[in-house]
């Protein structure tokens, strides 16, 4: 089981790279189509949210190919080896013969999103967890005369859950007209609408990736304390994720209303719609908080029944109970931007937090300071903080710069 969750918590940076260049891309799209529509240019709306699913089609080639050549020598950087390298192969592979659907149903939730329709991805992924409850056993372990497929059928189970999206986001977003031929959406590459997309969303997709480049880093450093330690952080993260997905629905909304009130040139909504979601993040993640906090072995027991994994990652909870508020702070204030379509920062703070700052920090920590593992833990909390004070300044002066301009 431990060999299960390590491999399971290797493969998350890997497939973690798909969903960061999917998301990215239509959160570049999510930008332009909102300035469109917030500037009543619907016909320039449907053309852009037709051209981010070519675009999708044409990375999904690129990955498939670079993903299968690429991911045994990622894995083997990060110690896999023999059965537990495939392992993390066996899943991947699946994966990737999947990921089309990845970047097809981030790009139709992103147009979605351009509208304000938010709910639908809502619906989506309260499906999909459901799916996976089912299917994830039933494929694993070849329950109802299935043949057993162990962790490849864990990673069918999600292609099937993503395949249902695309068709059930699909129909969702034909039914806005915004990829009608009649309302202006073109099928054939139209290379300034590609080159647009591509400009705003390969930061935030960049941005993402870093976040997978960041647990390679940190689970390089944890790698030195052993396999529990790095299991412990992989289930203890998912926990977290869990925690934040009522927050992270402030960002969406943000990058939607942020693009939109950019179009019509309302800057001071966009200050507004910061201060409320601000509130509402700050009542959500200390109610996480506290979860974590006090219950973090009980959580942790509902991933693995080993009692030296559970301890490691609910210490790390306790510390990480007092961290989510950042992560609120900084991609919100990462969404106005893009959203004010100021892709960049969302790269140059992804490096900062993921690459620049952990490798310093964390080689400091454990191995100049001798503070060892919770050095890792501490590390996290400080650059994680400092990442998201500065998102803040910089984006009330974007704000403010954008806003004179409008007056002059």
């Amino acid at each position: 089981m431990n060999r299960l969750v390590t491999a399971l918590s290797l493969t998350f940076p890997v497939f973690f790279i798909l969903v960061a260049l999917g998301n990215g891309f239509a959160t570049g799209t999510t930008a332009l189509v909102g300035n469109a529509l917030g500037s009543n240019n619907r016909k320039e709306a449907a053309l852009t949210a037709a051209q981010g699913l070519v675009l999708s089609l044409m990375v999904t080639v690129v990955v498939i190919i670079l993903g299968y050549f690429s991911s045994p020598y990622l894995y083997r950087l990060l110690g896999a080896e023999n059965t537990y390298l495939q392992l993390c192969l066996d899943y991947i592979h699946v994966i990737l013969a999947g990921c089309g659907f990845v970047f097809a149903f981030y790009m139709l939730n992103g147009i979605l999103t351009s509208q304000g329709d938010t709910r639908s991805f809502r619906d989506y992924l309260i499906a999909a967890s459901i799916a996976n409850i089912i299917l994830d056993p039933i494929l694993m372990y070849g329950w109802l005369g299935l043949p057993n497929m162990g962790v490849k059928g864990i990673a069918l189970a999600t292609v099937i859950a993503q395949g249902g999206g695309v068709i059930f986001l699909g129909r969702r977003a034909w039914r806005t007209g915004l990829l009608h031929r009649s309302e202006g959406a073109r099928w054939t590459p139209d290379r300034r609408v590609l080159q647009d997309i591509f400009t705003q969303g390969l930061p935030a997709g960049m941005n993402m990736m870093s976040v997978a480049v960041g647990i390679f880093v940190i689970t390089y450093f944890l790698s030195e304390f052993g396999q529990d330690v790095v299991a412990a952080y992989g289930a203890a993260t998912r926990i977290e994720q869990i925690v934040l997905l009522p927050a992270l629905g402030l960002n969406v909304a943000a990058l939607s209303l942020a693009s939109q009130n950019s179009g019509a040139r309302r800057y001071d909504r966009v200050r507004e719609l910061v201060r409320v979601s601000m509130r509402y993040g700050a009542l959500i993640t200390g109610l996480g908080g506290l979860l974590l906090f006090f219950g973090g072995e009980f959580l942790m027991g509902l991933f693995t029944p080993d009692i030296a994994v559970v301890a490691i990652g609910a210490h790390y909870l306790r510390i990480a109970a007092f961290l989510e508020f950042s992560y609120v702070v900084l991609f919100l204030n990462t969404s106005v931007l893009q959203g004010l379509k100021k892709p960049a920062f969302a790269l140059w703070i992804g490096v900062y937090r993921q690459l620049a700052m952990p490798i310093g920090f964390f080689w400091m920590a454990t191995r100049v300071l001798g503070f060892e593992l919770d050095g890792i833990w501490w590390g996290i909390f400080c650059i994680n903080w400092s990442a998201a004070l500065v998102s803040v300044l910089y984006a009330r002066r974007k704000v403010a710069q954008m806003e004179r301009k409008t007056i002059q």
